[in-house]
């Protein structure tokens, strides 16, 4: 019987492999998100190193959010890592979602990031 870390990296690798065959030479939007708090970050996977990232633990964030963890906080993030992504001239990228379920604070970051600008 596999452990729930087995799990999760079993739908991490299948999220991935997935994203491989769309993604072509795009940036990756890639979100974690714990019990307390939400992250992203932009990688570029030719490179392997992190463009671009934001989360709710990030000074411009942290006092105007009472808690990390609610989709409020997610909205933000989004909304940060969109600009930051515009500062650094990124338009089009691919969202990885890596083992969460496009639902709650991972859709919440997802389309502020859509409205703000990144195109996925």
């Amino acid at each position: 019987m596999l452990s729930a870390r087995d799990k999760y990296h079993r739908r991490l690798k299948r999220s991935r492999a997935r994203l491989a065959k769309v993604s072509g030479d795009r940036l990756r939007l890639s979100v974690f998100r714990s019990n307390m708090n939400i992250y992203a970050q932009i990688i570029d996977d030719g490179k392997r190193h992190t463009v671009v990232s934001a989360s709710s633990l990030d000074k411009e964030l942290r006092s105007e959010l009472k808690n990390g963890s609610t989709k409020s906080a997610a909205t933000k993030v989004g909304e940060l890592i969109a600009k930051r992504a515009k500062k650094a001239g990124i338009s089009k990228i691919v969202f990885d979602r890596g083992p969460y379920v496009y639902h709650g604070r991972v859709r919440s970051l997802a389309e502020a990031a859509r409205e703000n600008g990144l195109e996925f």
